[in-house]
């Protein structure tokens, strides 16, 4: 058992570690989107965190873990934020579309001011793939379990329509994407957003 002298060095080294590497993240998104992230270099996201180079590297081995370090980062607090307007009050509809908001339409909202927005947000595919399709899972299983108890409060039988909590769910998210492609006015994505929300509470109507 640790003394306690011990343990509070412990705990101080692991929060000094937090802040590092919490100033390794904030800096490195800041020239990310000031030079974007091929021309950023380690000496670059050193300078911005305010630390030696060989300091940065015993927090991150390259510039790509660092990106995903953002990606992991960024994505979890989506989801948590998804969650609360899932849980807040309103009917599915109006939650539905406070989560797709405040999770997604707000994340990229913060990048539209930078010349190298869109492509920090476009890399996330080829640089962090696995850790959106695990976001992607965490999202769609939060929507279905909504879906779910929607239908129950209902009365509706999914089943019987040959539908699922999951099937829909994984269909709004899939539509989504499609907007996200097809539209670049975020307005007019907001619209069709609103359109497909509409489209899943009519399938749980009884």
């Amino acid at each position: 058992m640790l003394s306690p002298g011990v343990a509070g060095l412990t705990i101080n080294m692991q929060t000094s570690e937090a802040d590092k590497r919490s100033r390794i993240l904030d800096g490195a998104v800041k020239v990310f989107l000031a030079y974007g992230y091929q021309r950023t270099t380690m000496d670059d996201i050193a300078r911005a965190a305010g630390m030696s180079r060989p300091a940065l590297y015993l927090q991150f081995r390259n510039k790509t873990d660092i990106y995903r370090a953002i990606a992991t980062m960024m994505l979890d607090l989506s989801a948590e934020v998804a969650q609360a307007a899932l849980g807040g009050p309103g009917d599915l509809s109006d939650r539905l579309i406070a989560a797709i908001d405040d999770c997604m339409f707000a994340m990229v909202e913060k990048f539209a001011g930078s010349p190298h927005g869109a492509d920090i947000l476009d890399m996330k595919g080829s640089l962090a793939g696995d850790i959106v399709a695990s976001w992607t899972e965490r999202l769609g299983g939060m929507i279905a379990r909504e879906i779910e108890k929607e239908a129950v409060r209902l009365g509706t039988d999914l089943k019987a329509r040959d539908l699922g909590p999951g099937m829909l769910a994984s269909l709004l998210l899939d539509g989504l994407e499609g907007i996200k492609m097809r539209i670049e006015d975020p307005a007019e994505q907001r619209r069709s957003v609103r359109g497909l929300v509409r489209v899943v509470s009519l399938a749980l109507q009884p």
